[in-house]
């Protein structure tokens, strides 16, 4: 049985590189920076940040479609890099499902909308004999809410927003613990994005499925997620409750997330210089992208991990975040054994 005490995944240190440039090429781009990161059970984290940022990247690594350069993640409390036992990956590919961006382009056109609901329930062994995949079919075009008569179409006779709930319905045929979702409501018209976010948070409260949603949506991230951690040059760089970390962001990247969402009460001007300068930055290979505009002296190697006194589970990493006066004790205390995992 497992412990509900226990996260359902924890990322230690887990880091990923890129060679770049040709077979013979030595050129390397970081997209993941040693990244550590739990999600409870029955949790929905939102991972934010512009694209270029690592979070599809990290979200590859974790469904096991991109093998980490360094560091292990733990599914509940079980050191996955470390398994290799054919049986073990098929069971964790189970309880680990992922959600693509592109509804269309994750389902085969010359398969009827049946045959993706009905292969991951024969791999996996969710149902056997016809007459149980039938039901089990079924079962799922209702928790989905589409009509079993879409069974017998192809996905382009259904709208996207049909096509993404499909791609839901097959990543629950096998009953995961964990879904990771890759910006699924991005491709979507707005008047059919609330639909599937309601489903989502439906699905994970009714059935204590957890949830890393991955979006630059951060309207959504609020709307859905319990927990919001951001990500800038595949670090992370804050996280809090979704309300209060948008509410008052600490970090100026975080900031600047913010500022380009379209307000028409705001008096200061949006800057694209700036935003494309730093842009450019997120291909930064060491040090803080942030270091070379700081007004403030930052730290010399890492950024400095702080803790809101506020809001204890609200923390920032940043040279640059000064703590109030009178809120001594703000800077986190790791122990030695843990400081190189600091995130």
């Amino acid at each position: 049985m497992t412990d509900q005490n226990t996260p359902v995944l924890s990322t230690r240190g887990l880091k990923k590189t890129f060679t770049i440039g040709g077979s013979f090429s030595r050129k390397q781009v970081r997209a993941l920076g040693g990244v550590d990161l739990d999600i409870a059970h029955g949790e929905i984290v939102a991972l934010v940040g512009e694209s270029g940022s690592g979070k599809s990247t990290l979200a590859r690594c974790i469904a096991r479609l991109e093998q980490p350069s360094d560091g292990t993640f733990f599914f509940e409390g079980q050191d996955i890099i470390a398994t290799s036992k054919r049986r073990a990956t098929r069971e964790y590919r189970s309880a680990v499902q992922m959600i693509f961006q592109d509804p269309f382009g994750s389902l085969n056109p010359v398969h009827r909308i049946g045959h993706f609901l009905e292969r991951p329930l024969r791999i996996h062994g969710a149902a056997s004999g016809r007459a149980a995949i039938e039901q089990a079919k079924r079962r799922l075009m209702a928790k989905v809410g589409l009509p079993e008569e879409m069974l017998d179409r192809y996905p382009h006779e259904l709208s996207g927003g049909q096509r993404q709930r499909i791609a839901i319905a097959r990543a629950l045929a096998v009953n995961p613990r964990l879904i990771l979702a890759d910006e699924p409501t991005s491709m979507l018209d707005v008047s059919v994005r609330i639909g599937v976010l309601n489903l989502m948070r439906s699905l994970c409260e009714e059935q204590g499925i957890s949830m890393l949603y991955i979006t630059h949506d951060l309207a959504s991230a609020r709307y859905l997620a319990d927990r919001i951690v951001v990500m800038f040059a595949g670090e992370f760089v804050e996280g809090g409750d979704a309300m209060e970390l948008l509410a008052h962001p600490a970090h100026p990247y975080t900031r600047l997330l913010i500022s380009a969402v379209p307000d028409p009460k705001r008096i200061a001007p949006f800057d694209p210089v700036e935003r494309a300068r730093l842009r450019r930055e997120v291909l930064t290979p060491t040090g803080c992208p942030w270091a070379e505009t700081a007004t403030e002296p930052c730290s010399s190697e890492e950024p400095v991990f702080h803790r809101l006194s506020d809001t204890p589970e609200h923390w920032v990493r940043c040279g640059r975040y000064a703590p109030p006066a009178d809120a001594p004790g703000t800077a986190l205390e790791l122990p030695a054994d843990d400081e190189e995992d600091a995130a």
